[in-house]
């Protein structure tokens, strides 16, 4: 899971070019870009985009971002999704592990329900949207054997705070909204899942964007969500483990492995520790030839 791309729920025509956009995951929108008045409409037309692309091998995989828990809307959505045979949720509006736990009962009972296996239907939580909820970042380990991966957001942030904006002069964040992404990043490891960064909102900047990616990447990011297709290639480029990073990472792990798994090896004039073989691990697993 590197990229998440956000479509619209009511856009039938969005949707269905999303199968080809090249993201890892295709979020079927019916929080933010739907209104109040439409979310009937746009749970339906879900319901039919799951359907029809049920048995595609080669697709995306299929999410849905729900309405949160503080609207009439949620249980109406997560029951459409699993029956429909939605392979995750995503959770906004979550103000910690709780809200997981919660979401994992109410998908269980829909998976029930509906026929569907047992923990199949998997959970993504964005977690900074208010500043509550970035204080509860460290309370998502072991909340579910659902959640999948913890992203974080600044637009719901911003207006929690009273911002003006997120952004400083620079194009860089600002501190309180670089804290919200940290934490994301420390809460999603400490809880073992993908730690998500938030969108890039000039869709029509992809060097900005890639300048993001690739400082995400650096920081331990593994994935970044995107709202417009033209940006999936950026980021795939960018959390996809490199031929030299892979072959880098495989001479760790070999090194380690052929003096007997010590705690210090030496390669290439380098003292290599613990944490060096963990990385080299990780990366190969990303890459899926560990």
């Amino acid at each position: 899971m590197r990229s998440l791309l956000f479509v619209p729920a009511l856009d039938r025509a969005k949707l269905e070019k999303s199968i080809a956009s090249g993201a890892d995951v295709i979020i079927a929108d019916l929080e933010d870009s739907v209104a109040a008045d439409a979310k009937e409409a746009a749970r339906a037309v879900v319901v039919d985009f799951l359907k029809a692309h049920a048995l595609d091998p080669h697709r995306p995989k299929l999410h849905v971002r729900i309405n949160g828990f503080d609207t009439p809307h949620a249980d109406r959505d997560i029951d459409a999704a699993v029956a429909a045979g939605a392979e995750g949720l995503m959770l906004p509006k979550a103000a910690g592990g709780i809200d997981v736990t919660r979401l994992d009962a109410k998908i269980a009972v829909a998976e029930a329900v509906h026929d569907i296996p047992d923990g199949r239907t998997r959970i993504v939580a964005i977690v900074t949207e208010t500043a509550h909820a970035v204080f509860q970042t460290g309370s998502y380990r072991g909340a579910s054997h659902r959640l999948a991966g913890m992203a974080w957001g600044a637009e719901d942030l911003s207006a929690d705070l009273g911002a003006v904006t997120a952004r400083g002069p620079d194009g860089g964040f600002l501190d309180a909204f670089r804290l919200a992404r940290a934490m994301t990043l420390l809460g999603a490891v400490a809880a073992e899942v993908t730690p998500i960064d938030g969108v890039y909102t000039n869709f029509r900047d992809l060097d900005g964007l890639r300048l993001e990616c690739e400082a995400a990447a650096r920081d331990g990011f593994t994935a970044k969500m995107a709202i417009h297709p033209a940006q999936v290639a950026v980021i795939n480029a960018a959390f996809t483990p490199t031929a030299e990073a892979i072959a880098e990472a495989h001479r760790i792990v070999a090194a380690f492995s052929e003096a007997g798994d010590p705690g210090v090896v030496g390669l290439d004039g380098r003292m290599l520790d613990r944490p060096h073989l963990i990385r080299a691990r990780r990366l190969l697993a990303r890459a899926g030839v560990a």
